[in-house]
């Protein structure tokens, strides 16, 4: 028989299952190959990330573009089975109603779920104000019930990623952000789990999103006792291809050797992986 692909409803429906117990873990592909062999894995979801799609357009992350951001996620959710969450930075506005325009598109692009950040990009002031961010997210929250769509909001605390590590300032904005429409609470940066366990048992009952984007000692059962519903890893696959990538060319220019293709896939391998695509 034919196979049959999940309508956008489909996957956005299977995505607020997968929220409702458990944890699961929602890896971040770069492109449309790695999107596809993630699914072959197994697993049930997948999540843009803004530095992964930079870097392999040659940009630093954050430096993509709205319109180029809405394409690619277009053509994640297109390439494979899965609900895709965007990685949607801070929405690509200043202003709460630049925000909700943003927010309307990305879910055009048939995405499960989106995650707004409070950083502004602007190292001077890294953070938008308390108030403008809980603006922000009613903003990003009404967009989405407008659109009729029931695509998940998740809130980004990025305190700990912009220097301001405090797991109390923290706390105050990820439970602003869930009483002003906030699906989902994220804080990456959060490492330990006296800090997780906080996270989680501030904003019970909604799930949060953990960030796993280093050689972490906890496993997946150890996680998952915390009370994380799901694990990120960010750009961490996208800086593990590149590290691949950067040793085997740098042994070539360097040492003229050709030595560093040891953990290389085989081209039969991905042949196979792809050829049903």
């Amino acid at each position: 028989m034919p196979h049959v692909r999940p309508s956008i409803a489909d996957k956005r429906r299977a995505f607020h299952r997968l929220h409702q117990d458990g944890c699961f873990v929602l890896p971040n592909p770069w492109d449309v190959g790695s999107a596809r062999y993630l699914q072959t894995l197994g697993f049930k979801a997948l999540a843009t990330t803004s530095s992964g799609f930079a870097w392999s357009h040659g940009h630093r992350d954050g430096a993509m573009s709205r319109d180029r951001v809405l394409d690619h996620l277009t053509e994640m959710v297109e390439a494979t089975d899965l609900p895709i969450n965007a990685d949607f930075e801070h929405g690509f506005a200043p202003d709460a109603a630049g925000l909700a325009d943003s927010v309307r598109l990305a879910v055009e692009t048939g995405v499960a779920g989106l995650s707004i950040e409070d950083s502004t990009g602007d190292a001077s002031k890294p953070l938008f104000d308390f108030d403008a961010a809980i603006d922000r997210m009613r903003a990003a929250r009404k967009a989405i019930d407008k659109a009729g769509s029931d695509t998940m909001l998740i809130g980004r605390a990025e305190c700990f990623l912009v220097g301001q590590p405090d797991i109390e300032q923290t706390i105050a904005r990820l439970k602003g952000y869930a009483n002003a429409g906030a699906d989902c609470l994220y804080a990456p940066g959060i490492r330990t789990t006296e800090q997780i366990s906080a996270v989680v048992t501030a904003v019970a009952p909604k799930p949060v999103n953990l960030l796993i984007g280093f050689n972490a000692d906890l496993s997946m059962s150890e996680i998952a006792a915390l009370g994380v519903r799901r694990v990120s890893v960010g750009g961490a696959l996208a800086r593990a291809a590149w590290g691949g990538f950067m040793r085997a060319a740098k042994l070539i220019i360097e040492q003229g050797k050709f030595d560093g293709f040891a953990d290389a896939a085989s081209g039969n391998t991905l042949n196979t992986v792809f050829r049903g695509s």
